[in-house]
């Protein structure tokens, strides 16, 4: 990927995306961002040399971004997605793909602010981005070619890994992947806790749990590393891990994190009814 790429919104998932693209053949040159205030525009232009125009200096400055561009990531709200489509229509080069980050917002919703025939790619990607390590799930719009499929996978090569799926189980990529880092995250302040509950004192306790969770991360993302084998080489057979783990299967560890999926999936349908109705 050497053409011009607009990033229309670069929050911090916005910037992971542009800072991994950044660590491959893309030039610095070759990219634009739009933000909304000038301080945040001065930020992204010092840290990563690019080009960013704040909106609220110049009121054209979506348009003037994706002009010429053959690839423009729409990183802002959800409800911000369709406004902005229609915004930058007329601004658009017809080759170019769309490339949104928003959740629950589809691809039908996008197209139908936007010329017809405008290609559309929608993903969902998560946090561990920023640190080389995200998954992204990608759905392709009807009129995107498989040029334009692959412009919008190669923005996130240099970040983690692209998954194109069929887009109706974007939902569940979102309740899996998207969500997931919390999920992990809520684990670790849960064994602090317990730390803290077995006699630990506050800093040492965190430390045990962020350390636990984060190493194992790392083996788990190993080359050919598998969850289940991993856990099995730790649970030695009436030992103390497998009295635990017992203790999580008697509590119904496994069904609670499928509802709270579930439920992720529910309100992600919900949002996107939201947006239909507004």
């Amino acid at each position: 990927m050497t053409n011009r790429i607009a990033f229309l919104g670069c929050g911090s998932m916005g910037e992971a995306i542009l800072a991994g693209l950044l660590t491959g053949p893309v030039e610095a040159a070759s990219v634009v961002a739009t933000v909304r205030r000038v301080e945040r525009a001065q930020e992204l232009a010092e840290r990563h040399g690019i080009a960013v125009i704040a909106t609220s200096e110049e009121p054209q400055a979506n348009s003037l971004a994706v002009a010429g561009a053959e690839v423009v990531v729409l990183g802002v709200k959800p409800a911000q997605i369709a406004p902005l489509c229609r915004e930058i229509s007329a601004a658009l080069e017809p080759d170019a793909v769309l490339l949104s980050v928003a959740g629950a917002v589809t691809i039908e919703q996008i197209e139908r602010a936007l010329p017809e025939g405008q290609a559309v790619v929608r993903s969902m990607p998560n946090t561990p981005l920023m640190v080389g390590r995200g998954v992204v799930g990608l759905s392709l719009g009807r009129a995107a070619n498989e040029r334009q499929a692959e412009l919008a996978k190669a923005v996130f090569a240099g970040s983690g890994v692209v998954l194109e799926v069929p887009e109706e189980q974007m939902p569940a990529i979102g309740a899996i992947s998207g969500s997931g880092p919390a999920y992990a995250f809520y684990l670790a302040e849960a064994m602090a806790s317990a730390a803290r509950e077995l006699g630990f004192d506050e800093s040492t306790a965190k430390t045990l749990a962020s350390e636990t969770v984060a190493g194992a991360g790392l083996m788990l993302g190993a080359e050919g590393a598998d969850a289940t084998a991993l856990r099995k080489a730790v649970t030695s057979p009436n030992g103390t891990t497998e009295r635990a783990i017992a203790v999580f299967d008697e509590q119904g560890l496994p069904g609670i994190v499928l509802a709270g999926a579930q439920a992720a999936v529910q309100r992600s349908d919900a949002i996107t009814a939201e947006l239909d109705r507004a």
